[in-house]
């Protein structure tokens, strides 16, 4: 069993970690240093747990005042953790990932939620009905990650559970998304815009700079090609010759490649085709990646190559990146009176009507040629300059 004493001497250690006192009463010490009181009783095999509060703010003795009463209520066939038995939230949550996340989603993204719900929900309420659970014992897990400084992760949980309450009304398990009760009561996470250059002339500069740059030519025609589509990093250095078209000036990136898994058409301008032609003795007789790496053809270039190199020419992380072609030639394309649904289509973003995006990779195609022709030529313009 736990003394004052002993409790006062634990020290916060790289990970959280417990130590039980008596009757399924246990304290929990985060990295933070933070010591909290955690209850945990099984009932006809079903395990529950509850938050007591923080200690020192909740002594010992109190502590084992409240495990007390919650043992008495079971004692006398109450069950102060549910009012009526229904699935757990891990297994609505295990449930929801295979019906609306794995059959859609990048791997990279279905790793991403796993780990979050793994790590940081499901050790705290992934065993409570989904009926049960309060907006307070959500609030509980959620702090704990803002006490480690990972506002937008916090953030992100919150939706997450969001999807979860979602998916378990629709299948007749939850009442409601109490998420809800909590909007507002995170700590706000400022916008992380990528950082970006919209005025003409710095354009300008950029792409002579890009135009210059000494040593690697398959990093200088990334650069080149990334600004002349405006593609995802990811997908510029994942980009296969077997998608392009040079002869129909059209390069068709595969729905696996895609953040939203759908078939995305990039119309390639005559700029766009001059890189490629003259990146192609290059890579093309001996990749099937038009960008791979120098080392191993049969791997694509590093993400951070790209970035490395606007290094190289001046351009600072705060000042622009590989990310940055795509919020430049948004705000461009907007001013010179492209319209915005052309330029949304363009830029791959997310079509809300799921009904309608199932059908709609090919629209406005033909006012996006015309729009990325003129951006090519933009673009060479302001290069001659």
């Amino acid at each position: 069993m736990l003394t004052d004493v002993a409790i006062k001497r634990l020290q916060p250690k790289e990970k959280r970690y417990m130590l039980s006192d008596s009757n399924g009463l246990y304290i929990e010490v985060l990295p933070s240093g933070k010591k909290y009181w955690r209850v945990r009783v099984t009932v006809d095999g079903y395990e529950y747990r509850r938050s007591l509060g923080q200690y020192p703010s909740v002594s010992l003795k109190d502590a084992r005042r409240c495990r007390d009463k919650i043992k008495l209520k079971l004692a006398i066939g109450e069950n102060p953790f549910e009012t009526k038995r229904g699935k757990s939230f891990e297994a609505v949550a295990k449930d929801w990932l295979e019906k609306k996340v794995f059959p859609i989603r990048t791997q990279n993204h279905i790793r991403t939620v796993t780990s979050r719900l793994d790590r940081l929900v499901l050790p705290y309420i992934g065993q409570m009905p989904i009926k049960s659970i309060t907006p307070p014992e959500v609030l509980t897990l959620l702090r704990r990650i803002e006490e480690r400084g990972t506002y937008e992760t916090a953030h992100r949980v919150l939706q997450i559970c969001g999807q979860v309450f979602r998916y378990g009304i629709a299948i007749g398990e939850a009442e409601r998304d109490i998420t809800a009760d909590l909007r507002g009561a995170l700590i706000p996470v400022k916008p992380n815009r990528y950082p970006t250059i919209t005025d003409p002339v710095e354009i300008g500069a950029l792409m002579r700079a890009i135009e210059g740059l000494n040593g690697s030519l398959i990093v200088r025609c990334a650069l080149q090609l990334q600004a002349y589509t405006f593609v995802r990093p990811g997908e510029l250095r994942k980009a296969e010759w077997v998608e392009f078209d040079l002869q129909g000036q059209e390069w068709r990136i595969p729905a696996e490649k895609m953040k939203m898994k759908r078939l995305h058409i990039v119309p390639l301008s005559d700029q766009a085709i001059s890189v490629l032609k003259e990146i192609y003795p290059v890579t093309g007789l001996r990749s099937k990646y038009i960008f791979p790496t120098v080392r191993d053809p049969n791997r694509p270039m590093s993400d951070a190559t790209a970035n490395a190199a606007l290094r190289r020419l001046g351009y600072e992380k705060e000042k622009f990146t590989g990310h940055g072609f795509r919020s430049m030639a948004s705000t461009i394309l907007n001013e010179h009176g492209w319209p915005s649904d052309v330029i949304e289509r363009q830029l791959a973003h997310i079509e809300r009507n799921a009904v309608r995006a199932a059908y709609n990779h090919a629209e406005y195609l033909d006012q996006r040629r015309e729009m990325m022709s003129w951006w090519g030529s933009w673009l060479e313009s302001l290069t001659a300059k």
